[in-house]
């Protein structure tokens, strides 16, 4: 999780919202990115995807069945359906997202038997490093 949040301070002074992920797989980094959706004025630049596309470069394959994702907010919908989509093996985040989280608390998409695949999700872990970074760069936005 240091990681992420190494990633999530440099999106911030980017002047994108301070999210980070990083890719662990047989317990090393095989990836790390944070937002850069103002930089590359692109709706999908999340942490969590560009992540996922940096792992299955790394990886060779599509299929990240070994990777642990670390993100220091609870994914969206887009991000937790691109976790289940790469099957990956298990997420860990550092702070909810109670308008937009996906992994608990407005829905559970990693937990859903519907979908073709789920993965076990670990929240809150260093949640009172990860929550202020959002709180603070919010903060000087409003006013």
């Amino acid at each position: 999780m240091r990681a992420a949040l190494e990633e999530a301070r440099a999106a911030g002074e980017d002047g994108d919202v301070p999210v980070g992920a990083v890719a662990l797989a047989t317990g090393e980094i095989v990836a790390r990115a944070h937002n850069e959706r103002e930089r590359r004025g692109d709706p999908t630049a999340h942490a969590e995807l560009l992540a996922l596309r940096a792992a299955a470069e790394t990886l060779g394959s599509w299929r990240l069945c070994d990777v642990t994702m670390v993100v220091t907010l609870e994914p969206c919908p887009m991000c937790a359906g691109a976790l289940v989509a790469a099957r990956v093996a298990r997420l860990v985040f550092g702070a909810p997202d109670p308008r937009a989280g996906a992994c608990g608390s407005l829905y559970n998409l990693c937990a859903d038997p519907r979908l073709n695949h789920e993965l076990p999700v670990t929240g809150g872990v260093l949640e009172d490093q990860a929550a202020p970074l959002l709180r603070d760069f919010f903060a000087t936005r409003r006013t």
